[in-house]
């Protein structure tokens, strides 16, 4: 108390200065019409910026929510398309070997928490695990394409071998002829891969879409990889050496869909009989 006395008593004239002001603004804004409206013109554009910056702030934390939301609503759909194709391919071959050729693939919305995309050994984390049906060996992709594969999994998340690691070898095809080659990845860019195994007898093109082959059984088939970007072939060269733009943006990438197949181990089996 005995400060703000002091206060006050070093400060007089500047306070009494600042209270004769605002009696003077309140008077000019109460009495004067122009001046009121533009007072109140002015209070109303502040108040609504302040209103429209609030606004903003409460969508951009709803924004997670939000987008958790059209995850899982992307896998219900892409389940729904295959429900679809399998439907119109039955019909076309009138045959029921195509009762269970979509239907096999199940896909489960998950979201990245943790990520390295800039070495040599990149990885994602996602919270999804065992507890969630996730296991080791499962493909995971996004709205864009295809991002990786399941390499190890708890019980409340899982460890992904994106296709931008030296490891990786993945099976593909060009949209425009078919042919089937793998995608490998030497970096350093996150956004580039090679698509390796095209004979130069092939027509190949810039532009060409680069698709899953759907020859494993990680991915459907047609689902995007990247584009052809640059198409160079060396004298007595039997293969091209095709530089692809993946269509995944790792560095935005925050929800994926991973995917299951029952029928894994059954393809498996198949594959090793011989």
């Amino acid at each position: 108390m005995r400060n703000l006395l002091r206060f006050i008593q070093q400060n007089g004239n500047f306070l009494l200065f600042l209270l004769l002001e605002a009696v003077a603004f309140l008077w000019l804004v109460n009495e004067q019409k122009y001046q009121q409206s533009t007072f109140l013109s002015s209070s109303n554009t502040v108040i609504a910026s302040v209103n429209s910056a609030l606004s903003d702030m409460n969508e951009y934390f709803h924004l997670s929510s939000v987008n958790e939301s059209l995850s899982a609503e992307n896998a219900r759909l892409r389940r729904q398309v295959d429900e679809l194709q399998n439907i119109v391919e039955r019909e076309q071959e009138r045959d029921s070997v195509y009762l269970y050729a979509h239907l096999q693939w199940q896909y489960i919305p998950a979201k990245v928490v943790d990520m390295e995309t800039s070495s040599q050994h990149n990885y994602l984390v996602l919270n999804k695990g065992e507890r969630d049906g996730v296991g080791v060996g499962q493909g995971v992709m996004s709205s864009d394409g295809i991002v990786g594969v399941v390499g190890a999994v708890n019980q409340y998340y899982a460890q992904v071998v994106p296709i931008i690691h030296p490891k990786m070898r993945l099976s593909c095809r060009l949209q425009s002829s078919s042919q089937a080659g793998f995608l490998q990845w030497t970096g350093p860019s996150a956004h580039y891969a090679y698509l390796t195994d095209i004979g130069r007898h092939i027509s190949v093109e810039k532009g060409d879409s680069v698709m899953t082959s759907g020859l494993t059984n990680l991915f459907p088939e047609n689902i995007p990889i990247g584009v052809i970007e640059d198409v160079s072939i060396k004298e007595g060269d039997t293969y091209y050496t095709l530089l692809v733009r993946l269509t995944t943006d790792f560095g935005r990438l925050r929800y994926v869909q991973i995917v299951t197949n029952p029928l894994k181990s059954e393809q498996d089996n198949v594959r090793t009989a011989s």
